[in-house]
C-alpha cells in the first residue's frame, strides 16, 4: 500500500527523538567489568586450589552476588548515567574482590585452626550493600549540583558524625580508639561516612568565599594575608583535627580531614601560602600532642625503632608493624601466591593490614598493580573535577578523589613505615563495613559528577 509523500521521514523522525545512542564508553566499561570479574573468580578458585586442593561450590557464595550487583549497577548507568566516566565501576569491582579474596583465603586459614571469627562472608554482605547504596545515589541524584543548597547542614551532619563516638554509652573503644558507636552487637565507623559530609560543605563553602580568601586581606612582609573572619574556619578546622587526635585518639583521621581542608581551599583559591601555613600548624599541634600524650609518642617511637626488643614485646607496641614487615619481606618480588604465605601471623590481617597480606602472596610486581588501580581510580577523579565547567562540581569531584588519595597512601605508608601507624582502612580492600559504604557512595558520586560533565545523551534519525 502506497503511503503518503513525507510520512517515511515523518515517522523515522519520530523514532529517532526517542531512541538514544549508547556511547562507547559504555561498552568499554562493560568489557572492563567482565575483565575484572574474572580476575576475581581467578583470584577466590587460586585461593581453593592452594589451601584446600579443591574447588568447592562455595565460592560461588564469594562471587556471585558482587557479580550480579555490578553488572546491575552496569545496566543502570546505561540507562541513568550513560556519559559516566567508564573506568571507576571496573576498578572498584577489581580492588572490591581482591579484599574479598584475601579476606576468605585467611578465613581458611582460620577454619584450619580451628577459629570462629570468620569476616568473608560478612564483606560479601557489606559489599553488596554498599554497591546498591551507590546505585541508589546514582538513580535518586538526577544533578549532584542539589547538594550545594544543603552546605551547612551537609557540615552539621559531618560534626555530629565526627563527635558521636564520645557520646557515652554509644561510642566504643577498640584497639585503643574512640573512632566506633555500637548497639549490641553492631558496630559502625561514623567518620568514614563524615569525610563525604565534610567534603560537601568545603567545596560548597570555598566556592563562596574563595575571592574573599584569595584577595581580600592585609599584604605583611609581601604575603597577602586573609581576614581574621576568613581564617576562622581554618583555625576551627585545625582545633577539631587536634580534637580528633587528642579525644578520639586517631592521627590518622586527624590528618585525613585536616589534609582535606588545605588541598580544596589551595584548589579554590590557587594561593600556596595556604598549604604552606595548614602544613606548619598540623605539624605544630602533632609535636605538642607527641610531648604531651603517650599514645603519640609510642607511636612515632614504634615506627622509628619497630624491631626494638622494648618496642616489640611492648603492649600496644610495634609487634603488629614488625611482623607485617616480615611479610613483606617473605613475599619479595613475586610474592608467595595467593593461598601460599603465612599472613595470618600478622594481627588484625583483614584490616589494618591486609596490605601486608596481599604484599606477602602476590610480592612487590602485585603491590605495584594495586597502586597503579588506586592511581587511576583517583586520576579519573581528578579528570572529572577539572573536565567540569561548574566549580562546586570541581571542588566536589577532586576533594572526593584526594579522600581515597590520602587514606591510601597514610594506610599504606603506615604498613611501610614511610609514615607513623594509623587507625585508617585501606579504602574497597580491608574488611569493613562502614569503610565500604563510604568509598563506594564516593563511586557513585564520582559517576554522577562524570556523566553531568558529559553532556546530554544524544539522539539520532534512522
Amino acid at each position: 500500500m502506497a503511503t503518503k509523500p513525507g510520512t517515511q521521514s515523518l515517522n523515522t523522525a519520530a523514532i529517532g527523538r526517542i531512541i538514544r545512542i549508547v556511547p562507547r564508553s559504555r561498552n568499554v566499561e562493560a568489557a572492563l567489568l567482565i575483565f575484572a570479574l574474572g580476575i576475581n573468580a581467578y583470584e577466590l578458585a587460586q585461593i581453593q586450589l592452594s589451601t584446600i586442593a579443591i574447588l568447592r561450590s562455595d565460592i560461588w557464595l564469594y562471587w556471585l552476588p558482587v557479580a550480579l550487583l555490578s553488572l546491575a549497577f552496569h545496566t543502570l548507568l546505561r540507562m541513568r548515567a550513560s556519559e559516566a566516566d567508564p573506568i571507576l565501576l571496573p576498578v572498584a569491582v577489581v580492588l572490591n574482590g581482591l579484599g574479598i579474596a584475601e579476606i576468605y583465603r585467611l578465613d581458611l586459614a582460620r577454619i584450619a585452626q580451628h577459629q570462629t571469627n570468620l569476616f568473608a562472608g560478612k564483606q560479601v554482605v557489606w559489599t553488596c550493600i554498599a554497591i546498591a547504596i551507590a546505585m541508589l545515589v546514582v538513580f535518586f541524584i538526577p544533578n549532584h549540583l542539589f547538594l550545594r543548597r544543603y552546605v551547612y547542614i551537609a557540615m552539621v551532619i559531618g560534626a555530629a558524625l565526627l563527635l558521636s563516638p564520645l557520646v557515652p554509652g554509644l561510642g566504643k573503644t577498640i584497639n585503643g580508639a574512640r573512632l566506633w558507636i555500637g548497639v549490641g552487637q553492631f558496630t559502625f565507623q561514623p567518620g568514614e561516612l563524615a569525610k563525604i559530609a565534610l567534603t560537601i560543605f568545603f567545596a560548597g563553602y570555598l566556592v563562596t568565599r574563595r575571592d574573599s580568601l584569595a584577595l581580600v586581606g592585609r599584604r605583611i612582609l609581601g604575603v597577602r594575608l586573609p581576614r581574621a573572619r576568613e581564617l576562622g574556619p581554618i583555625l576551627l578546622i585545625w582545633a577539631a583535627s587536634l580534637g580528633i587526635l587528642v579525644f578520639q585518639r586517631d592521627l590518622g583521621t586527624s590528618l585525613l580531614y585536616f589534609g582535606l581542608f588545605i588541598v580544596m581551599i589551595y584548589l579554590a583559591t590557587g594561593r600556596a601560602i595556604y598549604v604552606v601555613v595548614g602544613l606548619g600548624m598540623f605539624v605544630t599541634g602533632a609535636l605538642v600532642a607527641g610531648r604531651l600524650m603517650s599514645y603519640v609518642s609510642g607511636r612515632i617511637n614504634a615506627w622509628l625503632n619497630p624491631f626494638d626488643p622494648v618496642n616489640y614485646n611492648a603492649i600496644g607496641g610495634s609487634y603488629q608493624l614488625a611482623q607485617g614487615n616480615f611479610g613483606l619481606a617473605h613475599g619479595s618480588l613475586l610474592g608467595a601466591g595467593l593461598g601460599g604465605g603465612l599472613p595470618q601471623l600478622v594481627p588484625l590481617a583483614e584490616s589494618d593490614f591486609i596490605i601486608s597480606s596481599l604484599g606477602e602472596e602476590l610480592g612487590l610486581a602485585g603491590l605495584f598493580c594495586i597502586l597503579v588501580l588506586y592511581v587511576l581510580m583517583v586520576s579519573r577523579g581528578i579528570r572529572i573535577g577539572f573536565t567540569h565547567p561548574d566549580d562546586f562540581s570541581k571542588l566536589l569531584a577532586t576533594g572526593l578523589s584526594f579522600v581515597v588519595a590520602l587514606q591510601t597512601f597514610i594506610v599504606i605508608g603506615g604498613v611501610t613505615r614511610v609514615v607513623p601507624l594509623t587507625g585508617l582502612t585501606t579504602p574497597f580492600l580491608a574488611a569493613g563495613g562502614s569503610s565500604l559504604l563510604a568509598n563506594w557512595i564516593i563511586v557513585g558520586l564520582l559517576l554522577r559528577v562524570s556523566d553531568s560533565a558529559g553532556g546530554a545523551p544524544r539522539a539520532v534519525s534512522i
